[in-house]
């Protein structure tokens, strides 16, 4: 028996419709942060629905998974294939040490990796490689015959393309295997607040794809211990430890710091409060008055479909940040603090102006469910109905040069480079 903890809004739909085969799917899941892990567990619990089995391969903690599946179709593998980004803190990325971590973890090793991948595949009968997004995957799935499909709203290549700049000529490589790999899949599901992904040769768009909420405002109070009259703010960081040297006098009187990944010696005032490691973070948000943290997808996606306002603060070197801010402000979702107010407790303005924020957004959040619809459609060999609707992408493509990537708002735009765009003659296309 399946047992899923309830609380799913109706007009969100149900699971994917569920099919008289029973399939296999392989979900590779990057360990980088907790934004890919939170919204593979909403497709997740759509596919276990559905009847069929999913084998979730990463390095993020299972209880992302758990917190949301309880079933006995739900496997998980313990593998780590690509480093995403190396991050010292959550504001700070490395792109030298990110390039020179993923050669020694998935470069120098591509050869031992695809062969013992394409072993387990065979093992477990997969009919589907779902990948959000482990490159590496697209390209196992390939030799071995089987399909694949991306789920993302960024890719890779597009991130580690200003590293590879940063580093010199000699690293261009890296981004092209990248790509090259991603074109080997079958189709892009896209989630809103995507960057350009150009090594994708066909695309489906989907709605939001968002965690459901299982407690009301009212409940999460009760169980926290929170008087109605208190405003209440959450800290989260997106899986990234919170090591601020927070102090009483960084919040307005009458407000409560609810805070995301303290660690367990850390001691803090009187008005902030730690939350478990293996919270529920949806219910917290939408409980919440406001959010303080770093743009991911987790979290704008949680704060738009919840309606909390959002103080973020500006992380570099991370390619995905201008869409999902773009996304943010077009729903008057949020507003930027500065790092150094962050850090120095400047909070009062930037909590009362989020205050007067009035989120908008909409649109459908039920991408989990249509995503996992069109997983399982693709895995039975469904594919036409959703070739009218993709969009030819590839890294032949000879529109990529018209994408633009933004450093920051109103600052310098990078045009995708030249050898990048004409990186489909490596490919052999």
């Amino acid at each position: 028996m399946v047992a899923f903890k309830m609380g799913m809004k109706e007009q969100d739909g149900g699971a994917a419709v569920p099919s008289s085969k029973k399939m296999v799917f392989a979900y590779y899941v990057t360990g980088h942060g907790f934004g890919h892990a939170t919204r593979v567990a909403e497709v997740v619990s759509h596919l276990i629905l559905a009847g069929h089995d999913v084998h979730v391969v990463t390095a993020a903690p299972e209880f992302v998974f758990t917190n949301e599946v309880h079933s006995p179709r739900l496997f998980f593998r313990k593998v780590v294939l690509e480093c995403g980004a190396v991050q010292s803190d959550a504001l700070t990325v490395d792109p030298l040490a990110t390039l020179a971590k993923y050669t020694e973890e998935t470069v120098k090793p591509r050869a031992s990796i695809l062969a013992k991948e394409a072993e387990w595949l065979k093992s477990i009968n997969a009919d589907l490689v779902i990948s959000d997004v482990v490159s590496t995957a697209c390209r196992v799935a390939t030799d071995i015959g089987i399909p694949s499909v991306c789920v993302a709203n960024f890719s890779w290549d597009i991130i580690y393309l200003d590293y590879v700049l940063a580093a010199g000529p000699d690293s261009r490589s890296i981004v092209w295997q990248i790509a090259e790999d991603y074109s080997r899949c079958n189709f892009l599901i896209r989630l809103p607040g995507y960057c350009p992904m150009p090594a994708f040769r066909n695309v489906i768009d989907v709605p939001l794809v968002v965690r459901r909420l299982y407690k009301s405002k009212k409940e999460v109070r009760e169980e926290l211990r929170i008087a109605d009259n208190v405003k209440l703010v959450i800290l989260n960081f997106g899986g990234q430890p919170s090591e601020l040297k927070l102090k009483e006098e960084f919040l307005p009187s009458g407000w409560l710091c609810l805070v995301c990944g303290a660690s367990d010696t850390q001691d803090l005032p009187v008005n902030f409060k730690k939350l478990p490691k293996n919270v529920y973070t949806p219910d917290i948000i939408a409980a919440s008055d406001c959010m303080i943290g770093k743009l991911g997808y987790g979290s704008v996606s949680e704060a738009l479909a919840y309606k909390c306002p959002f103080v973020f603060v500006h992380r570099e070197n991370f390619n995905e940040e201008p869409f999902l801010r773009k996304m943010l402000e077009n729903y008057q979702g949020g507003i930027e603090m500065s790092r150094n107010d962050l850090l120095s407790g400047h909070w009062k303005p930037y909590l009362e102006r989020a205050m007067s924020l009035k989120p908008c957004y909409e649109e459908s959040i039920n991408g989990g469910e249509v995503a996992a619809q069109i997983l399982q459609e693709i895995a039975l060999g469904k594919t036409h109905a959703w070739d009218k609707r993709s969009e030819a992408k590839g890294s032949c493509d000879a529109a990529v040069p018209e994408y633009q990537i933004r450093r920051a708002i109103g600052q310098e735009e990078i045009s995708i480079p030249e050898w990048y765009s004409k990186a489909g003659n490596q490919f052999g296309c």
